[in-house]
């Protein structure tokens, strides 16, 4: 059973019981690996959450940088916000459509600007309509909101900290891909990319934060996972994946036991894996 936290983590009956609250604002934050063949926007026009919006995460992203969906710069956030209807003042769930997946890059950019009333619905749309809860087909009406934002620079990593504490071993980095792409052995969806790590890395996989309903594991569960990967939980962490989603998803966890320490490296592996100039491990952590 989820342990409610309007800040992390939110469970389906509360979500249902604070769905006519009027400050109140949904987000489906649905995004998928283009191998995926999903269509989230799409998808989202069939069936989302009662009053839920939809947050594109490849639009509302940085489009002077070559890298996919870079966090927004402030003001293109703030506009994106005020459009949808979401201000100051509203707590707001993001959900997505895998369980949880892409949710909590939604969480973390929304963090990033400063907004810390947000949380994730904990196994998101599979998981509510499962319960035979109420979708509809029909956007809101959003009507706009003022936003503020103070941008919380020390939640974000670029390349060169990165560099500096793979070198040092002062911080954890985590890398959320999956063991055979972690290893170097299996071939980045993304082509052109070296195969590999982040020397002196550690590997947690998304999937293994995560019960077989797609849910999160309960925090001591997650503490036991952080653990067994010999994670020093006393150090400031980097979490880190493809391209800057999954990586979120163990900010979230972090957050979920306590550690409070930690940022979403951005330009991750679509950053890293290009440049021949960057050291790259090979094998087990």
């Amino acid at each position: 059973m989820t342990m409610d936290d309007p800040k992390t983590l939110v469970s389906t009956d509360w979500l249902e019981a604070h769905l006519k609250d009027p400050d109140l604002r949904i987000l489906d934050g649905s995004w998928f690996l283009p191998a995926m063949e999903r269509d989230p926007k799409g998808d989202y026009a069939k069936a989302h959450i009662p009053g839920a919006r939809f947050f594109d995460i490849d639009e509302i992203s940085d489009n002077r940088s070559e890298l996919p969906h870079m966090a927004p710069p402030v003001e293109k956030f703030m506009s994106r916000m005020r459009a949808m209807g979401v201000g100051d003042g509203h707590q707001v769930v993001v959900y997505d459509q895998a369980g949880i997946f892409s949710a909590p890059r939604v969480w973390w950019t929304f963090r990033l600007m400063g907004k810390t009333d947000i949380a994730v619905l904990d196994g998101g749309l599979p998981k509510w309509m499962a319960e035979g809860r109420a979708v509809e087909d029909m956007p809101p009406m959003p009507r706009d909101r003022h936003m503020t934002v103070q941008r919380q620079a020390h939640l974000v990593k670029d390349v060169t900290q990165v560099a500096h504490a793979s070198k040092l071993g002062d911080q954890e980095i985590l890398d959320a891909r999956p063991r055979g792409r972690f290893i170097g052995q299996d071939d980045e969806p993304r082509p052109g990319l070296r195969k590999g790590h982040i020397p002196g890395s550690k590997n947690i996989p998304w999937d293994t934060l995560l019960n077989a309903d797609a849910t999160m594991k309960p925090p001591e569960d997650l503490r036991a996972l952080f653990e067994a990967a010999k994670v020093d939980l006393s150090k400031a962490a980097i979490c880190t994946c493809g391209s800057g989603v999954s990586a979120a998803m163990i900010a979230l966890a972090l957050e979920r036991i306590g550690h409070n320490s930690h940022s979403v490296y951005d330009g991750a592996w679509a950053e890293w894996g290009m440049f021949n100039d960057l050291r790259v491990a090979t094998g087990e952590a």
